[in-house]
């Protein structure tokens, strides 16, 4: 224990925060890493681009090309990453030799690979997404709520497979499997029916629904989303659709922190959904002036949303995952900053002393409030930080890994 990590301990001591408490809480909250931000969310199904509103922007060297490629890069990223991790999955990432089926026909089988890897690493658990975007089926833009009968049988299909596929992975991880279920259904103009598309949506999720599955291992959420590109006027999954929905049918609901107007904070809608929910879903990332993805900053809004799981005790009842991908820069670098920016976002929220402030609120006491939250933001965090950080084997200066595995393996893809 160095000099400055004692004075820091000693300076949040006075204001009745136990760092050591701060550091234990923080080591044991698991984060879930996208595996699409090292391929550009091409996956290896030959869906190809990404579609269904989703775009990523930028050429730079390296991307991930198949399944070795892939773990290669998750890794290096890992090994970079303080903390417990676990493995967000989309389904078109399926591993199979042979013959090859189409998504409708998904088996655990396929993601065995992937539960070797993430044991190899040593990983808390893996998450899980059916993958309704890229694919031939998705007609008009619609999957789930389509007028064809046929593409929501397909894709019913799909998600029933995936809860087969989350279960499995349950299993074999000894860990709960979060399976998310995002569409990306809507119309670019003005529609001429609003009711009747979410009314199908409906239908094909209580079939989905019918498939039998052991909730203490799997958690269905649904994910909404205000708009995307090619569906500015209407989205069928509207964040009013998906909560209604989530709470009928005692499933969990998603927040994606890109997937609102500009002007909405998650970090609001968090204790919300807490009031009514034992769970909820949190994809972090970082939108700018629409849902972009743009890699997770330390930021004001990162912060605020750490601080609402962590002062109303929710590391447990909030499962956090990253979803953004930039094409633009280093990827695995990509990876790990925004890991490690939740990291230090959940590290400053548990450092801050929220039941003092609390108090301040309820008394009216709002000018002090204002004061003490201030002063707040020039204390010792750092010192915190790089304590935490020797305690895992690592330290604040790992670019140069980054520079050195470019320059030894991506420059050479």
């Amino acid at each position: 224990m160095n000099m400055s990590y004692r004075e820091a301990k000693e300076t949040y001591a006075k204001i009745g925060v136990d760092v050591e408490q701060a550091i234990e809480k923080l080591k044991n909250t698991a984060i879930s890493v996208h595996s699409w931000q090292g391929d550009d969310v091409v996956g290896f199904d030959g869906g190809g681009a990404a579609s269904g509103g989703i775009q990523t922007t930028g050429n730079y060297m390296g991307r991930a090309r198949n399944f070795e490629e892939l773990k290669q890069d998750l890794k290096k990223a890992f090994s970079l990453m303080p903390g417990k991790k676990r493995l967000n999955l989309h389904a078109s990432y399926a591993i199979q030799s042979g013959e090859k089926v189409d998504r409708n026909a998904y088996r655990p089988d396929h993601f065995a690979p992937w539960v070797a890897f993430a044991k190899e690493v040593g990983l808390d658990g893996i998450d899980f997404n059916p993958t309704m975007f890229s694919h031939p089926m998705v007609k008009g833009g619609l999957t789930l709520s389509s007028p064809d009968e046929s593409v929501r049988e397909f894709w019913i299909e799909h998600c029933k497979a995936c809860i087969r596929i989350s279960e499995y992975l349950a299993t074999e991880m000894n860990s709960h499997c979060l399976m998310n279920i995002w569409i990306p259904d809507g119309f670019k103009d003005v529609p001429a029916d609003r009711l009747t598309p979410r009314l199908r949506l409906k239908n094909s999720l209580d079939e989905i629904l019918k498939e039998p599955y052991d909730k203490k291992k799997v958690v269905v959420a649904v994910e909404s989303k205000v708009f995307g590109i090619g569906v500015e006027s209407y989205t069928v999954g509207s964040n009013e659709f998906y909560q209604n929905y989530a709470a009928k049918n005692d499933i969990c609901c998603l927040l994606d922190n890109g997937h609102y107007h500009p002007l909405e904070y998650v970090s609001d809608k968090i204790p919300a959904l807490l009031a009514f929910y034992d769970k909820v879903a949190l994809h972090v990332t970082r939108g700018v002036r629409w849902d972009s993805d743009h890699v997770v900053l330390f930021d004001d809004e990162l912060k605020e949303i750490a601080k609402e799981i962590v002062r109303n005790d929710a590391l447990d009842k909030v499962l956090i995952g990253l979803d953004y991908f930039d094409a633009s820069i280093n990827r695995i670098s990509a990876w790990v900053t925004g890991e490690r920016n939740m990291q230090k976002a959940l590290l400053y929220a548990l450092l801050t002393p929220n039941d003092a402030f609390r108090k301040l609120q309820d008394n009216g006491e709002f000018s002090e409030l204002m004061a003490r939250q201030e002063q707040l933001k020039t204390y010792p965090f750092g010192d915190v930080w790089n304590e935490y950080l020797r305690r895992q084997n690592m330290n604040d200066d790992w670019f140069d890994e980054i520079k050195e595995y470019e320059k030894g393996v991506l420059l050479s893809r």
